[in-house]
């Protein structure tokens, strides 16, 4: 297909966009001037949308398994340097891993404290659930049936990787398999890893191309459920929706502006407005694209001319970063979570939140750095904690915005590890830098 061609395609976002109006729009004027109880409203939901929306969340399920588990192998055995570069290595893991469950805990604390979700009639919730009822049902059922307390933390190490594979509700137990698999390949340096490496990572790539063929759905899948949605809760949906878009853009914000400047001031000896200055390209780069991949080499770029980054520690971090450290992500999956449990009325304990909380750090380790990424890691944590995975569909039309912000929050962050990281080392940043 020539450029051209390509040039004249209409962007994914936007199609996705029409599919959320339209479906928004369509699905109001049913819901005053028509009603959702009438005979054909009914039927178009139950036999052409509902089916639909539930093909395109089987699609992203189907996929979960060899996406997550490659991901974070790949993630993982990129910081095959660890061994090689000792201190750099472990500092940037932990605080990838610091920063990621600050993030979270910040996330969880607003959605917790605003409720964006709550004060949905609960029989309208109940309606739209019972319209994907057999889904409904086993969801029930594997939250309760869920380990809990010390049973929950010992199940995080599986007794057959293969048995947790195979549900949804123990994907964790994956997720550790797959950190300790990346782990092992890390520490084990022959000709017959670096193969099965490259293999994993073909894997990836794969599982990456098909989630990119599924994607191509949206736009259709988010008129069916913006349609069923604005049918039954009418104007309410709007409400919810907005406040939910508010919370996620403050905690966004708060993390940026708060924990990053602290962690610069206080532990890196740097100067936030020095630092913000000097990465506002990669911002921007990061907003504009919402991609970390896409901005990686302007992330280098910054590194190198504005911040005067030892390269060794900026590549290092950065690349792996780009995957691994996506602190904004873990913040959004874990806010869209909770919103959707208080939107459905699921109550949900602090054992399962904290449950949320770790699988959003490792999610954020396992999310392809890439438009669109974390929407099959939400759709999985729903499915884990009980929470119907139909209500992404709520989310998906205003996705690509928070996105942009999210991916700004990861650049950033990236960035934010990388000056951290360089404190000490023999060729680190100048003292000009540090000044206000």
């Amino acid at each position: 297909m020539s450029k051209a061609n390509d040039g004249a395609k209409m962007p994914l976002h936007w199609k996705i966009g029409i599919g959320f109006a339209v479906g928004l729009l369509l699905g109001l004027v049913v819901h005053y001037a028509i009603g959702g109880d009438v005979g054909w409203v009914e039927s178009f939901t139950r036999y052409v949308t509902q089916p639909f929306s539930q093909l395109f969340l089987s699609l992203i399920f189907m996929l979960i398994v060899p996406l997550l588990f490659s991901a974070l192998v790949v993630g993982v055995s990129e910081m095959g340097d660890v061994a090689s570069l000792g201190r750099i290595g472990w500092r940037t893991l932990a605080w990838t891993i610091v920063l990621s469950g600050i993030a979270v805990l910040l996330g969880l604390v607003l959605v917790n404290i605003f409720k964006p979700g709550a004060g949905v009639d609960p029989d309208l919730a109940q309606r739209l659930l019972s319209e994907g009822a057999d889904r409904a049902s086993a969801i029930v059922r594997d939250s309760q049936t869920s380990a809990t307390g010390m049973e929950m933390l010992l199940s995080i190490v599986p007794q057959n990787v293969v048995g947790a594979a195979s549900n949804n509700a123990n994907i964790i137990a994956l997720m550790f398999f797959a950190l300790m698999f990346g782990v092992g390949m890390v520490l084990t340096r022959s000709p017959q890893t670096e193969v099965l490496k490259r293999g994993i990572e073909g894997l990836f790539e794969i599982s990456m191309t098909l989630i990119g063929l599924v994607i191509r759905l949206a736009p259709y899948a988010v008129f069916c459920f913006m349609f069923n949605l604005a049918v039954l809760f009418g104007w309410s949906l709007l409400i919810r929706l907005g406040a939910y878009v508010l919370v996620v853009v403050a905690a966004l914000a708060i993390h940026m502006l708060v924990v990053y400047s602290a962690a610069l001031k206080f532990v890196g000896g740097w100067s936030p407005m020095a630092f913000f200055k000097g990465v506002q390209e990669a911002m921007l780069m990061a907003f504009s694209t919402a991609s970390s991949n896409a901005t990686l080499p302007t992330a280098l770029k910054v590194a190198d001319e504005n911040l005067k980054l030892p390269k060794k520690v900026s590549r290092f971090v950065l690349t792996i970063g780009a995957t691994a450290n996506q602190n904004g992500t873990a913040l959004f999956e874990g806010v869209t979570v909770i919103f959707l449990a208080q939107f459905f009325g699921v109550e949900l304990t602090m054992g399962q939140q904290f449950l949320v909380m770790l699988v959003c750090i490792l999610g954020g380790i396992g999310t392809a750095g890439v438009p669109s990424g974390s929407l099959p890691v939400v759709a999985l944590i729903c499915a884990m904690v009980g929470v119907p995975p139909e209500g992404i569909g709520l989310v998906l039309g205003v996705n690509h915005f928070l996105d942009m912000c999210r991916t700004t929050i990861n650049v950033t962050g990236d960035l934010g590890i990388a000056a951290l990281v360089s404190k000490g080392e023999a060729d680190g940043p100048e003292p000009a830098q540090t000044e206000a």
